[in-house]
């Protein structure tokens, strides 16, 4: 009896976080039924909300040793749905659709590099670091989209109407290159400096809480925009400084 209650019990802790990938991807399929309907911020919202369920379905699998294979192909299908197809539909119907063909490639190329940036982190995803993603990863392209759509707010009308469109063109192109691209960008896995200073790196996440949620729609869309601006300068400077420190000390640990 308490074998069955043990199988039993581990069933359904092993079923918690399918269901939470299974509510990022019907959060997801809600907001596609808003864009469709015009509804561009109440979209936005649920990619944001598909965020958070996709980040806990993880944390959840690993907390209570339930990963399994099948988890890693369904999350990865929710997440093309969720953070490939529901961004690209929104932001076409959003600002893209103006400009033709070329805003239905813009979409389209978004959602082709999320699919392949998601194919890619799962081959990957044993043998590369965690400290850092190869490309970027298709949650934060996503929530740069949403996050934009709720900045919009703060611009003037003549701004909506002129700079917007294009501007949002351009990023979907620049979301989609950093995707496939082997730019990285800091995963926020390796936790040793948070649990170095607990109490420092405590006060400062009040401190970032406090300020997104007294201007969320402001802040949200800067730090995303931040996130991938971050990618390249740590790329470009600060690796490309290592590996030639690096080689100078190998030629000169030759030359000695």
């Amino acid at each position: 009896m308490n074998g069955d209650k043990d199988l039993a019990r581990h069933k359904s802790v092993y079923l918690l976080p399918n269901l939470l990938t299974t509510a990022s991807l019907f959060i997801g399929f809600l907001g596609l039924t808003w864009a469709i309907q015009g509804d561009f911020v109440a979209c936005a919202l649920c990619i944001l909300a598909s965020c958070v369920f996709d980040g806990l379905d993880g944390k959840v699998a690993r907390l209570t040793n339930t990963t399994s294979e099948f988890g890693v192909q369904l999350d990865s299908l929710a997440d093309l749905v969720a953070f490939g197809v529901v961004p690209a539909i929104m932001v076409y119907l959003w600002a893209l659709e103006d400009f033709g063909r070329m805003g239905l490639m813009a979409a389209f190329l978004f959602m082709a590099c999320g699919a392949l940036r998601l194919a890619r982190f799962n081959i990957q995803a044993a043998t590369s670091s965690k400290k850092h993603f190869v490309g970027l990863p298709i949650p934060a392209a996503a929530c740069t989209l949403a996050t934009l759509v709720l900045f919009t707010v703060y611009l003037p009308e003549s701004a909506m109407e002129r700079l917007l469109p294009i501007g949002t063109l351009v990023l979907v192109y620049v979301l989609s290159f950093f995707m496939v691209s082997t730019v990285r960008f800091y995963s926020f896995k390796e936790l040793s400096a948070f649990t170095a200073h607990p109490f420092s790196w405590m006060v400062s996440a009040i401190l970032v809480f406090s300020l997104v949620a007294s201007r969320p729609r402001l802040l949200g869309f800067i730090i995303f925009l931040g996130y991938i601006i971050s990618g390249p300068v740590y790329t470009l400077f600060l690796l490309s400084r290592r590996g030639k420190r690096l080689l100078r000390d190998s030629s000169k640990e030759e030359l000695g």
